[in-house]
């Protein structure tokens, strides 16, 4: 016959892990769902982007495909600096953004568009101010680096 301490450890320890095999599965979802959810909106945005009505010219049709795709791989690298662990793939994230955003910038220049002012790339959404006419968006001031 086992001792009582020996009986109220092996307890304690089943208890803890019954509370792990419920409450860490329970904590982890709101982030993998929030995770998810940006990364849909992004890949919406960005095939809603490249459906392109021809101009007739492949250079302009080509840049103008490529410019949501690439945007689309910085919504989703955003969504990784705001949501991933793993410093490896949050660096890789990083470097992403600044390539994607550096490719963006020549195909518009190739064209002879006009650049859209810099701002830095959010890691973390912050708090929206009460109701305003405009959608706040990851490239807007409602969200800090």
């Amino acid at each position: 016959m086992t001792s009582a301490p020996s009986q109220l450890r092996r307890l304690m320890v089943a208890f803890a892990a019954l509370i792990a095999t419920v409450c860490i599965p329970a904590q982890a979802e709101k982030p993998m769902a929030e995770f998810t959810a940006e990364n849909t909106a992004a890949m919406n945005k960005m095939m809603a982007g490249m459906a392109i009505k021809s101009s007739n010219d492949v250079d302009r049709d080509f840049a103008s495909m490529m410019i949501p795709h690439h945007q689309g791989a910085i919504d989703m690298a955003e969504a990784e600096l705001r949501h991933g662990h793993n410093e490896q793939l949050r660096r890789i994230a990083q470097e992403i953004i600044v390539d994607q955003q550096q490719e963006i910038a020549a195909m518009r220049l190739a064209l002879g568009d006009a650049l859209p002012p810099s701002i830095a790339a959010p890691t973390r959404p912050v708090a929206v101010a009460p109701a305003t006419s405009q959608q706040p968006t990851p490239r807007s001031a409602e969200y800090l680096p």
